[in-house]
């Protein structure tokens, strides 16, 4: 079988309209991107060199 790599992602909640989002990393690899799916407000969550265990955030 053939399965497709899953995408690494963070949740975010976005306190602009009180929704929750999946963003996925950029093309790049050096951030992690999304938009509020509500208004459109854009996220950018730049990944570092020590990383974090997190993987819910929210955006204000």
């Amino acid at each position: 079988m053939n399965e497709k790599p899953r995408r690494k992602f963070i949740g975010i909640l976005f306190d602009c309209c009180g929704t929750y989002q999946r963003i996925h990393v950029n093309r790049t690899g050096n951030a992690y991107v999304g938009w509020c799916p509500r208004c459109g407000k854009q996220v950018k969550v730049k990944i570092g060199p020590g990383g974090t265990d997190t993987r819910f955030f929210r955006a204000r």
